[in-house]
């Protein structure tokens, strides 16, 4: 299968070359490649001419995207309908990799992949449009909803926490946000699933569980061996973006229609502390 994918530099774009080494890819992304370019985009996806376009590459600093809402839409938003006006071109299925952003965190449970959105920031509400344009523009879409992503290598929560614990003398994290960490190999693999099977529709993947930044900050910190390091609860951290306050997803339609589930979070924190 011949299979474009943007943002492949990327945390989940890195492990997706992994989970799909087997097939003919083509790997876009900065500063070669730019979805912000439609001409550019049009060109290489059509003379690619790829059966499926996965799409990753976004603008994905939350308060960054408040603080530049411009540009936010601009790679988000036009970027996602470049990509997909090129999907478009060459009749290729599409992935939007989505977040549970979109989502205000309000409900007090799980969201289901029907909900209606409710973006509560820029960022949240740029990642929404490019669903809107790929269902638009897409017959053949796949919408992947995720959660707090993170790798071996990158830049990530996980890598932060293990930086910040060199750096201070103790660490504060709060307490009110609430999701579920998801490790990319793992969105990688239910996405190279999902593709097997023309079952186009909005899915969502996340390890399952949740924990809020404190409790996952600290089972970052015993799996490191640090778990004596001064760690304290907080409420009182101030953002630039209003972020959901619990974000959890419930994966019901890859479970019950294709058999696809992640595993416990906790889990998939070991093995990246295994290097696997």
């Amino acid at each position: 299968m011949r299979i474009a994918i943007t943002g492949s530099a990327g945390q989940l774009g890195q492990a997706l070359q992994l989970s799909l080494g087997d097939q003919e890819l083509l790997l876009l992304d900065l500063p070669s490649f730019d979805v912000t370019d439609h001409s550019q985009m049009s060109q290489v996806i059509g003379d690619f001419a790829p059966q499926v376009v996965i799409h990753g590459a976004a603008y994905t600093d939350v308060d960054g995207c408040e603080l530049q809402p411009e540009l936010a839409y601009r790679i988000n938003a036009l970027g996602t309908q470049n990509v997909a006006l090129a999907a478009q071109s060459c009749s290729a299925a599409m992935v939007y990799i989505s977040t549970d952003y979109v989502f205000d965190g309000t409900k007090g449970e799980p969201y289901w992949e029907w909900d209606a959105p409710n973006p509560q920031s820029v960022y949240a509400r740029s990642k929404l449009a490019g669903e809107y344009l790929t269902q638009t523009l897409l017959l053949q879409h796949y919408i992947v909803r995720t959660a707090w992503l993170y790798s071996r290598g990158g830049k990530n929560f996980v890598q932060t926490v293990l930086r910040l614990s060199n750096e201070r003398r103790e660490l504060r994290f709060v307490t009110d946000e609430i999701g579920s960490p998801t490790y990319a190999p793992d969105v990688a693999e239910a996405v190279t699933k999902l593709i097997a099977q023309p079952v186009y529709g909005i899915y969502h993947f996340t390890n399952t569980g949740v924990c809020s930044r404190y409790d996952w900050a600290k089972a970052v910190l015993e799996l490191a061996g640090r778990a004596d390091f001064p760690l304290f609860p907080t409420s009182a951290y101030k953002r630039a973006a209003r972020v959901p306050a619990r974000s959890e997803l419930r994966n019901f339609c890859g479970a019950t229609q294709l058999g696809i589930t992640l595993r416990p979070w906790r889990d998939a924190l070991q093995d990246y502390f295994r290097g696997s």
